[in-house]
């Protein structure tokens, strides 16, 4: 390997002193915990502990070779890496004060007013912008494999920049699938993932769909209510609220009420945004488009057709998980127990799937 192609290699002590000994966590993703720290020339950094696995030293290398070589407005630069004698591995990036997008959609209903329409738009086509260059503008495709809100981070002005490619994969350019195992997170995960079977660019662009309709929601796509005396648990799934409030032509009840009360935002940008969503998340990844049309939808440069209505593999899952919860109802700890196994899958986009790939 020819070194001077890797980025700017850190020791473990000037991270430890700019990290003051990895004291200031501010997140953990499905491929490590990440800390604040500051360089000596006061840069504010990033710095991802990498989870054990099982790659050797060359290829984790291989790996921070392609990331280094990724350069788009909207993708999260990568400074540095280190990689300690006992295998130990950092990946240093800079620190971006709003922190990632999931922290502001999620969030009370101030802090989500924050993100009008016109930012959510804006964040949409920026990460929509960064697959694009990651599926067809780069030496090797990149599949990234764990886009979620977790994963966007906005800088000063809230322009979006996708991040954490700690599970992506890279494939030759004459390649367009994979075989893998699932790997990722749940609530972002396509069929196809959940079973062994190929993946390609399109998986990517099924999360990003998922990601749509959580902008347009302000809500996660799962969630998990405990209603009524019983305490009987009810399951929701935005997208099938969405396409049942559009049959009902009552499309704007399913956003996020802030954005209804802030105005600015009309019913056709809305019907655009979710036809984008369904088109994206089409159990038949053939069906969906790549995201170079994505991105020529957002703009309005292709004309966006009424999507099919395509079964949704997840909700008869939540009916499962529904009807699981209802049958322990009469017994107090276990009620207790199932509720929180629910709240775990159900807002389950915390939860990630590591299980090993092969290139």
């Amino acid at each position: 390997m020819n070194m001077a192609q890797l980025p700017t290699r850190f020791m473990f002590k000037d991270l430890q002193n700019a990290t003051r000994n990895f004291q200031i966590k501010i997140g953990e993703g499905g491929s490590g915990a990440i800390f604040k720290g500051a360089l000596i020339d006061g840069s504010v950094i990033a710095v991802k502990r990498i989870k054990s696995q099982q790659s050797g030293q060359n290829e984790f290398k291989t790996e921070i070779t392609i990331i280094a070589s990724l350069q788009h407005i909207s993708l999260v630069h990568l400074l540095g890496y280190c990689l300690t004698q006992n295998g130990e591995r950092y990946i240093v990036y800079p620190f971006f004060e709003n922190g990632s997008l999931d922290a502001w959609l999620f969030a009370d209903v101030d802090k989500r007013s924050h993100l009008t329409w016109a930012l959510r738009y804006q964040i949409a086509v920026d990460v929509s912008k960064a697959l694009a260059y990651l599926h067809h503008d780069c030496r090797h495709r990149i599949l990234h494999l764990d886009i979620k809100p977790a994963n966007i981070l906005l800088d000063e002005s809230f322009r979006a920049r996708l991040s954490d490619f700690g599970i992506s994969r890279s494939m030759e350019r004459d390649k367009t699938n994979v075989m893998t195992r699932a790997r990722g997170t749940v609530g972002y995960l396509p069929p196809e993932m959940l079973v062994p079977k190929a993946i390609s660019a399109k998986s990517d662009v099924y999360s990003y769909g998922m990601v749509l309709f959580e902008l347009l929601g302000g809500r996660r796509n799962f969630q998990s209510t405990v209603e009524g005396e019983t305490r009987q648990r009810k399951n929701t799934y935005f997208p099938k609220i969405a396409r049942d409030k559009m049959k009902e032509g009552k499309l704007m009840e399913v956003i996020d009420r802030c954005l209804v009360n802030n105005g600015h935002v009309t019913e056709s940008e809305v019907a655009l945004l979710v036809n984008v969503a369904f088109w994206c998340i089409q159990e038949n990844p053939e069906l969906r488009p790549n995201m170079n049309e994505v991105v020529d939808m957002l703009e309005g440069r292709k004309m966006v057709d009424v999507p099919p209505e395509c079964p949704m593999f997840v909700v008869n899952f939540l009916d499962v998980e529904s009807e699981y919860s209802a049958s322990k109802s009469d017994k107090k700890e276990t009620v207790r127990s199932s509720s929180n196994r629910d709240d775990t899958v159900l807002s389950a986009n915390t939860i990630s799937i590591s299980i090993d790939l092969g290139r």
